[in-house]
């Protein structure tokens, strides 16, 4: 699954879909038909378990589109299990310090760089049966891990942070940062934006991809595309839904009578 790297590579935005809603595999290949390039399937948010979002990261793997899970929180357990599962990305919420991504690396990487459990048969690599060396080697190639920046804190120590080694990219979470910059829903305020700009400026000092979640309507994507934003969320499963069915009920109300 090399083309999501490939596409940052180019400076080419990559387009996100948070599946939050969906509960089959076919999100995936829907996903893909659309135009999206990665899924961001939720665990923290929302009730969708573990066999759930393994058979849709299963399913994106054959689709060819991306499959990142959100873990519920930063332990091995976790973190482990949805990579043995199918995901490419890990997405780790939460990450407030250096100590914090250092853990989340721990726990998605094998040794020496971390001390993930060795597990055979992976679905991202077709199930094939593989020397534990080729298994790891093309693992850690594989592997993409997201440190999601939400609070005031994760801003303060942002530098550190992104200089963990093994860490791929953070995640600007735009919905709780505005929360704990004191400006909740305001997801263009300036502080937020400034949060931001902080963010993609440590990734870029140390090597890391600047990424953004939450911020989800048309002028948003916009501004954040224009900070120089490439893996980008841009929707919600279950809020599109509801738009286009809110868009469609509403077009059909004003519909005419007909004329009798």
């Amino acid at each position: 699954m090399s083309g999501l790297r490939d596409r940052l590579a180019a400076g080419e935005i990559a387009a996100g879909l948070v599946v939050a809603h969906a509960r089959t595999a076919s999100i995936a290949r829907i996903a893909a038909s659309c135009g999206y390039h990665w899924l961001f399937v939720d665990l923290e948010h929302g009730p969708t378990g573990l066999d759930v979002a393994s058979q849709i990261c299963v399913a994106a793997l054959d689709a060819g589109i991306t499959p990142f899970v959100r873990v519920p929180e930063n332990s091995p357990g976790w973190i482990g299990r949805v990579l043995d599962g199918g995901a490419v990305g890990v997405v780790v919420p939460h990450i407030d310090s250096a100590e914090d991504a250092a853990r989340a690396v721990d726990a998605a990487r094998y040794p020496p760089t971390g001390q993930r459990s060795l597990s055979g048969l992976l679905p991202q690599f077709g199930y094939r049966a593989l020397p534990a060396r080729e298994q790891m080697a093309r693992s850690e190639a594989l592997t993409f891990v997201v440190g999601i920046i939400e609070t005031e804190q994760a801003i303060a120590d942002i530098d550190a942070i992104a200089a963990v080694p093994g860490l791929d990219a953070l995640q600007a979470g735009t919905s709780d940062l505005s929360v704990s910059l004191g400006v909740p829903g305001e997801l263009d305020h300036p502080r937020v934006q400034e949060a931001v700009r902080q963010t993609i400026a440590a990734c870029q000092r140390h090597g890391k991809v600047a990424a953004v979640g939450g911020a989800y309507r048309e002028d948003w994507l916009r501004l954040y595309a224009g900070m120089g934003i490439r893996l980008m969320l841009v929707g919600n499963d279950l809020s599109l839904l509801v738009g286009a069915m809110r868009d469609r009920a509403g077009f059909v109300a004003g519909l005419a009578a007909p004329k009798t």
